[in-house]
């Protein structure tokens, strides 16, 4: 389902056309036609189709469309690269709902924090399993993310969000690849705990706790503008 409206994305132009412009760079050789930029592409390009409002439905997370599609594609892209089996695409397509579940309960039904970067970290798990890796290596990617992209914000539903959600996917990559090779975010730096679970605890807490001014303040910005 979410695979369709990304394709609908790549063939006609939707919004700021992110996934489009990526489309477009690979056939011009600008951009490598690698599994990073394939799975951001194909993300972007969801997400372009359905902030612009197209007629089509899509599979959502924590009652997020724009979350269930970044939650869904960057797994899928990376199981069609590496051939994966319908099994091997299912285990980590669950990996990376259940993840986004239980990261988005510590953050509360509405917060200034942007969902997208939740659903590409738990996306980033699953491809951590479709890469062979294990439970270590979803930890590592976790805390990699949070030492990352935690702060970014949600400032409403737009066509920029295919900007934030290519940023995500890009970082969650990035945090996968790092995790795979042993590397990880230091527990003792900024809000990233050595322990798992007090790591997400307290990205959950800056977005439900933390941002509640900046919610004011966007809030005062967007009602304000001339």
């Amino acid at each position: 389902m979410n695979r369709r409206v990304a394709e609908e994305g790549l063939r006609r132009q939707y919004g700021l056309g992110v996934g489009k412009m990526m489309d477009t760079q690979i056939r011009k050789h600008i951009l490598a036609d690698d599994l990073p930029t394939f799975a951001t592409k194909l993300t972007a390009a969801a997400a372009d189709a359905r902030m612009a409002g197209v007629m089509m439905p899509v599979m959502s997370n924590s009652g997020s469309g724009n979350q269930g599609i970044t939650c869904t594609m960057p797994v899928v892209a990376c199981a069609i690269r590496m051939q994966s089996d319908d099994e091997k695409l299912a285990r980590a397509l669950m990996m990376s709902h259940l993840t986004s579940i239980h990261i988005k309960h510590h953050l509360g039904r509405l917060s200034a924090h942007c969902g997208a970067m939740v659903a590409a970290t738990a996306s980033a798990c699953g491809i951590a399993l479709l890469l062979g890796g294990g439970l270590r290596d979803m930890e590592r990617t976790v805390r990699n993310m949070v030492g990352n992209v935690s702060g970014m914000i949600c400032d409403g539903a737009k066509s920029s969000c295919a900007l934030k959600v290519a940023t995500a996917v890009s970082a969650g990559i990035q945090a996968v690849l790092l995790a795979l090779n042993g590397t990880v975010v230091p527990g003792n730096e900024g809000i990233v705990d050595d322990d798992i679970e007090a790591c997400i605890a307290n990205l959950g807490r800056l977005g439900s706790t933390g941002m509640k001014e900046a919610d004011r303040v966007i809030l005062d910005i967007m009602l304000h503008k001339s």
